[in-house]
């Protein structure tokens, strides 16, 4: 009988039992070490780290091409923004070349014309918002080194030193601020965004059919309506923010100039700018504005600021927003503070405007990736069923049957 290990490698005879994995001569095989929990959750685990390692390599590859990226991206939110124009002129008769040029050319005056005036009227007052911003910090900092507890004005300073190191470090300007002193990348990428948004103006469907043509069946169909989806997100995103952010610099403004706060108009532009940065661009804006009544109007005139800011804010959140945003971005917002997070180290303060939309188009492609999403059932008021129409019609008369 032998004995070696050769016999135990030679196939069983026909009508032999298999061995079992109880079987002391039986051994593992891949497949059996890649089909176990085990394997399977090596498998699982390799394939998340091949995913992490392929979006890391995509995103250091966009930080570093950002000259292009962000002109893109800004061209693509704002060519979703203004389609329902393009779409009317389409409808009126026009073509689309005409088209696209009238809506431009009227952006460009529209937006050109406002940011002049806007110009001419505050370029004084800058100046004079940073002293007094300077003077209110200031101010604060006194009064919380007052109060009875144990803090520092060396803890309040470095705080303070740590906030303005971050604003100024290349963290913060890095991606859309970096080299924003360098007047030519900055005139490169307004014009390369005009250029781009003005193909995407013209032929964004066509461009979106031929990215298509690859693809058939219900891969195109996919595609189709991740492309619809993405348009209506964006352009109802960066629509309803412009509108809300309209509504909160006019408020705001128009409050803090009847508490007789100086500087309004640039605090009520602050504003204006701050809210295309969800959660915290009017919440500073705001603090800033407080900052400059506490050095021009005292302490109560910033009490009455505070509370001006904090009204239209909750006035925004509870009855603006959700009648102008609608389904345009519903995200919870802790997904929110990530994405801002995210954007602001990676591109700075135009990659947290930026950011916010982007993950709103994300979410809504991931619920329409495998069909249209359902539509909202109207809101239908019970009603008690009459029992004798629950158990049908009454049945004919005698004579009728007859």
């Amino acid at each position: 009988m032998p004995t070696d290990d050769s016999a135990l490698a030679r196939p069983n005879p026909p009508g032999a039992a298999t061995p079992t994995s109880a079987d002391p001569v039986s051994r593992p095989t891949l497949t059996s070490m890649l089909t176990d929990k085990f394997g399977q959750l090596a498998l699982r685990s390799g394939q998340i780290i091949v995913v992490l390692i392929l979006a890391t390599v995509v995103v250091f590859a966009l930080v570093q091409l950002k000259l292009v990226v962000i002109p893109l991206l800004i061209a693509v939110i704002l060519a979703a923004a203004v389609s329902p124009v393009l779409r009317w002129l389409k409808h009126h008769g026009f073509s689309a070349m005409m088209a696209t040029w009238v809506t431009l050319v009227a952006a460009i005056v529209v937006f050109g014309g406002l940011i002049t005036l806007i110009v001419f009227a505050v370029r004084g007052q800058w100046d004079e918002l940073g002293d007094r911003a300077s003077q209110g910090v200031d101010n604060l900092q006194d009064f919380v080194t007052s109060l009875p507890f144990d803090i520092s004005a060396q803890q309040i300073d470095d705080a303070k030193n740590a906030g303005i190191d971050f604003l100024t470090s290349s963290q913060f300007g890095s991606g859309a601020l970096a080299g924003v002193s360098a007047a030519g990348e900055v005139i490169t990428g307004a014009v390369l965004a005009i250029v781009i948004l003005f193909f995407f103006m013209k032929d964004g469907p066509q461009i979106w059919a031929f990215l298509l043509k690859p693809f058939k069946g219900y891969r195109h169909e996919r595609g189709e309506r991740i492309g619809h989806t993405a348009v209506r997100t964006l352009g109802g995103y960066i629509r309803g923010t412009a509108v809300v952010a309209l509504v909160d610099s006019v408020a705001i403004g128009v409050g803090i100039a009847i508490v007789g706060v100086p500087l309004a108009l640039p605090l009520a532009i602050i504003v204006f700018i701050g809210a295309f940065i969800p959660l915290i661009g009017a919440t500073l804006a705001g603090v800033l504005a407080a900052l400059v009544a506490l050095v021009a109007n005292g302490p109560v005139a910033a009490l009455v600021v505070v509370g001006i800011v904090i009204a239209v804010n909750q006035l925004e959140g509870n009855f603006l927003q959700p009648v102008v945003m609608a389904q345009s971005l519903k995200l919870h917002p802790l997904v929110i503070l990530v994405a801002l997070t995210a954007g602001t180290i990676l591109g700075g303060i135009v990659g947290a405007v930026l950011s916010v939309p982007i993950a709103a188009v994300g979410w809504a492609i991931i619920k329409v990736w495998n069909g249209p999403a359902p539509e909202p059932e109207p809101h239908r008021k019970r009603r008690k069923k009459d029992p004798a129409a629950k158990a049908g019609p009454p049945a004919p008369p005698a004579e009728v049957v007859a």
